[in-house]
């Protein structure tokens, strides 16, 4: 299985902000989750991928294409949906149907009618009239009508409600059905990552701290609740981060069933992907 984006070395500074050393595989057939905080670095990472802003290090390579020298051959290849809808208000779905007809040669006028119909999408409505969600769903449209191998997202699905949250994650989780396919999506809702990515990497600070399988991630990673003198008698380097207040202590475990056997008397949960963030962002070492 060949690898849709690689990612090697990518540095990018400007102002008081730098992408330092980012490391990113998504093979075929998965959906990768991307995570961290606000400014972290995860919108820069995907511009430099889409090749909106220039890398100042490294290499990029989607579907076998370098970003920047085979820049047209790749976004051939790739469907994009950003945080907000990139259509003017003054177009119809319509419209749309007839511009990117003109840019994508693979596209497929007959696909983007059923995605209308499936999304509840009316043809003749002026995209200023449609609701967020419903934005999002044309948005979403379009980037499936050229039949991409590769989706790109960026927040696509925050300030949606779950109801519209989950007809869009279906959506994600059949096109994956196809070996060829991959997606890429950064998005603050961890719990949809939860249920559809295969991979996350988590950006903090310009760099990335975890990236792996996310069912690995969420069977091995756990987290302590206990008093301070039982956070007391853990040794330093079986905690990644703890966190303390008047109400108790919590430590983050990368190997919870390894902890447990070193640690019986101690209540280790299963963690989640918000916890593991908290714990990094705003925990300290033991």
């Amino acid at each position: 299985m060949t690898n849709s984006i690689e990612v090697q070395g990518l540095r990018k500074s400007y102002g008081d902000f730098s992408l330092r050393d980012i490391n990113l595989t998504v093979p075929g057939g998965a959906i990768m989750g991307l995570i961290g905080e606000n400014g972290a670095g995860k919108t820069t990472t995907i511009k430099c991928i889409l090749n909106l802003i220039r890398r100042d290090e490294g290499t990029i390579t989607l579907l076998g294409h370098d970003n920047q020298r085979e820049e047209r051959a790749a976004k051939l290849e790739i469907g994009v949906v950003l945080d907000e809808c990139f259509f003017h208000d003054s177009l119809r779905p319509r419209d749309i149907d007839l511009i990117l007809s003109r840019i994508y040669q693979g596209w497929d006028s007959a696909l983007y009618q059923r995605y209308l119909s499936k999304f509840q999408l009316p043809e003749r409505k002026f995209v200023k009239e449609f609701s967020r969600g419903m934005k999002m769903k044309l948005s979403l449209a379009a980037a499936l009508s050229h039949r991409p191998k590769l989706l790109i997202l960026d927040e696509a699905t925050s300030g949606l409600d779950p109801i519209v949250r989950d007809e869009i994650l279906d959506e994600f989780l059949g096109f994956i059905q196809d070996d060829d396919h991959a997606i890429l999506i950064s998005s603050h809702i961890t719990s949809d990552l939860e249920k559809a990515a295969d991979y996350i990497t988590y950006i903090h600070q310009g760099q990335v701290v975890l990236s792996d399988a996310k069912d690995r991630i969420l069977d091995n990673y756990g987290r302590l609740a206990c008093t301070a003198a039982q956070l007391n008698s853990v040794a330093p380097d079986d905690l990644i981060r703890v966190r303390r207040s008047s109400y108790g202590c919590e430590g983050l475990v990368a190997d919870r069933a390894a902890f447990r056997r070193r640690y019986p008397e101690l209540l280790v949960e299963r963690t989640t992907l918000e916890d593991i963030m908290l714990f990094i962002a705003k925990g300290e070492a033991q």
